[in-house]
């Protein structure tokens, strides 16, 4: 499995470059952003996120098609898709993640952490009660890390499922404990599910928080978009699979 790390605020010539990879749909959708922020980030994570698909089906950026599955998740389409590859992204802030992987599922989350929305409210209403009873035995200077720890490997486990909103967030518990391996811990609709799904803890950069899902053993590499640029997001070793990066 590959995760790249993707940065959103770029130069003016390489926004040019990545925005004139997307199709008329998506350029549409760019210029519906209130803020120029918004439309920038969008278009460079778009854009990004093709040619990395691109660079492993070997076609042309702006050939790729897509289609979206039943609860909003996009996968390839036409002739790209005989690849057999599954691909998940998320943005937020000026990142964006974007993971592939091939036969099998994947769903991947990224989030600036912002400590003001770590209420117990939020806590309460997103949460299984064994998360939020582990997230309120924790020190309070810990809170804040194993709220996004816990919300990123939630995010991260729906996206792979493909359930969207299907899937209540309160019916599967994850760990969340700092220090503690990122794993699924349990799953009130689906028991087996705890032993075949693997969750990673990611390191994205300063002041986020990633996490990403599979439905099995895997190996996880590490890689930053364009290649050369920063550092790549340091992945947590899992209990079954090997990291690396580059």
């Amino acid at each position: 499995m590959h995760v790249w790390r993707i940065a959103l605020a770029v130069p003016d010539a390489e926004q040019a470059e990545r925005a004139a990879a997307l199709s008329p749909d998506e350029r549409e959708r760019a210029a519906r952003f209130h803020f120029e922020r918004d439309r920038r980030r969008w278009t460079a994570a778009r854009g990004a996120v093709r040619a990395v698909l691109a660079g492993y089906v070997g076609v042309p950026a702006a050939s790729l098609t897509f289609r979206v599955g039943p609860h909003g998740k996009p996968a390839l389409d036409g002739a790209a898709a005989r690849a057999g590859l599954d691909f998940n992204v998320s943005h937020s802030g000026d990142l964006a993640l974007c993971a592939v992987t091939r036969a099998r599922a994947v769903g991947v989350d990224v989030e600036a952490v912002r400590p003001e929305f770590t209420t117990d409210e939020v806590a309460r209403r997103f949460f299984a009660p064994g998360e939020v009873a582990a997230l309120e035995a924790l020190p309070p200077d810990e809170r804040v890390e194993a709220f996004f720890a816990c919300w990123t490997r939630k995010e991260a486990y729906i996206k792979a499922r493909g359930s969207g909103i299907a899937l209540d967030l309160d019916r599967f518990e994850v760990a969340l404990a700092p220090g503690r391996p990122a794993a699924l811990l349990a799953t009130r609709d689906e028991p087996a599910a705890a032993a075949r799904w693997q969750l990673f803890a990611l390191a994205p950069g300063e002041g986020y928080a990633g996490a990403l899902a599979t439905d099995g053993p895997a190996r996880l590499a590490c890689w930053q978009w364009p290649p050369g640029e920063a550092r790549a997001p340091s992945p947590e070793r899992g209990p079954s699979g090997e990291t690396g990066h580059d």
